[in-house]
């Protein structure tokens, strides 16, 4: 029996949009948390601090994007129904991985400690994000299963918890002077709660079992899929493990600090919208002209709310770097972050539509792009950090975001898709919005008050201007959305 059977293209749709808009909204609030978290934490710490941490999470996302050779997401893009030796099969695959993975990296961590100059606190900090990937590597199929039916609802219950868990206990300790041991604790805790919950969720009889034939299935999507994740690891990780010998603590501590606020946009609203849109997308599959609406719909979703809110943070930083104690030490990154930001904008195309070519299986022409973004991205920075120190990271990454327009074209070839509505009116009006909010900053006092005056008059001409510009498209979604939200 197919998936396609019993879950029909109505049903599709209604779930994709309630999920896109219930998941949104639940992962906005504890985006706003951990955001609230992680501004404490740059107040607390000081930057080599943070540094510290930034670097070693690069360092031990290289042991989880090698923890899955994309199996997972095959399983979600697979048209029929799963079997039990399906899930058997990716669950031991993916254990044997993740096993030799954990080992390599416990063995190895004091060499790795000693190589980076980190003392105990940071040894241990690496030994536990390890330990934490097994941990992770559980919750594999669960999950599947719950993307599989689209029922996000409960999906991002785990997501909830492990985000409050661990920077209420990260910020907690921080405060108590824990330092870099605070994120210990944090993360161990952040691995134990969010595995506890999504058993008990979605619970799943741990099995082991290989089937050839599955195997070889599954790894024609996956392997594609997973060598564009490892891409990405050596396009962005990678690349912040070998600037910690180039670079200062404090430095790294620049980039992770800019990186966090810049693409604060994408993760409270592109992260929720792909999180839908591909199992959504991969059910929608061989519907093109209705697949097309849906990328159109979740394109101006993106960027109707990205764009505002990483021009409005590029307007406010130096407001808040001035008002807030003890933030001043930032100030050197505010033009790493004017140039994070713009990778932020051209991100919310190229991540919506590499995101809708892998759902219609079409992983290796992603991979042909992030090849040459990885390529990019490694031959700009190194020279332009030699020339122009850390700023030059921010200048690759501008760059290089810039080509990933190019993405368009593949799309238009798969499918029916109007982009320039969905792209350029939230564009032009955000613009509009981020001088009216540097204006408003030049004259009104540099505290809490004329900050908080700045943010609500943006949030105002934006939404003044762009229902005057867009007011049919928007009426057209709003209403779609009321509707599949009373209908679901």
């Amino acid at each position: 029996m197919a998936d396609q059977n019993f879950l029909d293209i109505e049903l599709i749709k209604k779930r994709a949009i309630s999920g896109v808009v219930s998941f949104t909204l639940r992962t906005f609030f504890i985006q706003i948390f951990t955001y609230v978290a992680v501004f404490i934490l740059t107040i607390i710490l000081d930057d080599a601090t943070y540094g510290i941490y930034v670097f070693v999470s690069a360092l031990i996302n290289i042991f989880i994007y090698f923890s899955d050779v994309g199996l997972a997401a095959a399983l979600i893009q697979k048209k029929d129904e799963l079997t039990q030796n399906d899930l058997k099969t990716t669950f031991t695959i993916q254990q044997i991985i993740v096993g030799t993975l954990v080992l390599i990296g416990l063995l190895s961590s004091s060499r790795i400690a000693s190589f980076f100059n980190l003392d105990q606190h940071g040894l241990t900090l690496i030994r536990v994000l390890v330990f934490s990937l097994f941990l992770s590597s559980l919750k594999t199929i669960p999950s599947i299963l719950l993307e599989r039916k689209l029922n996000f609802t409960k999906l991002v219950i785990p997501q909830i918890a492990e985000n409050v868990v661990f920077y209420t206990i990260a910020v907690i300790l921080s405060i108590s002077g824990f330092g870099i041991a605070s994120f210990t604790w944090a993360v161990l805790a952040r691995g134990l709660i969010g595995l506890l919950l999504i058993y008990i969720l979605s619970p799943w009889k741990l099995s082991l079992g290989l089937d050839l034939q599955i195997t070889k299935k599954l790894t024609k999507f996956g392997i594609p899929f997973q060598v564009n994740s490892i891409l990405a690891l050596l396009k962005d990780d990678l690349l912040i493990v070998i600037l910690g010998k180039i670079l200062t603590f404090a430095q790294i501590g620049y980039i992770g600090w800019s990186q966090k606020f810049a693409y604060l946009p994408l993760r409270l609203f592109m992260d929720s919208v792909n999180k839908v849109t591909f199992p959504a997308y991969s059910r929608l599959q061989e519907q093109k002209a209705k697949l097309g609406k849906a990328v159109e719909k979740s394109l101006f979703f993106v960027t109707y709310l990205v764009y505002p809110s990483a021009l409005g943070i590029a307007a406010i930083a130096p407001a808040v770097i001035q008002i807030v104690p003890k933030y001043q030490k930032w100030e050197p990154a505010l033009p790493l972050l004017y140039l994070f930001v713009i990778n932020s904008l051209f991100s919310a195309i190229s991540t919506t539509f590499t995101n809708a070519l892998f759902a219609t299986g079409r992983p290796k022409i992603v991979l042909n792009f992030m090849i040459f973004w990885t390529a990019a991205t490694w031959a700009l920075t190194i020279p332009l950090v030699i020339k122009f120190g850390y700023i030059g990271v921010g200048i690759a990454s501008a760059v290089v975001a810039a080509t990933s327009l190019a993405t368009i074209y593949f799309v238009k070839k798969e499918m029916q898709v109007s982009v320039s509505r969905s792209i350029f009116g939230p564009l032009l009006i955000s613009i509009i919005m981020f001088f009216v909010v540097r204006s408003i900053l030049s004259f009104v006092p540099q505290n809490l008050f004329g900050l908080i005056f700045a943010i609500i008059f943006g949030a105002i001409i934006y939404l003044t201007v762009s229902f005057t510009i867009l007011k049919k498209h928007l009426t057209e979604d709003i209403i779609i959305i009321i509707k599949a939200l009373l209908n679901r």
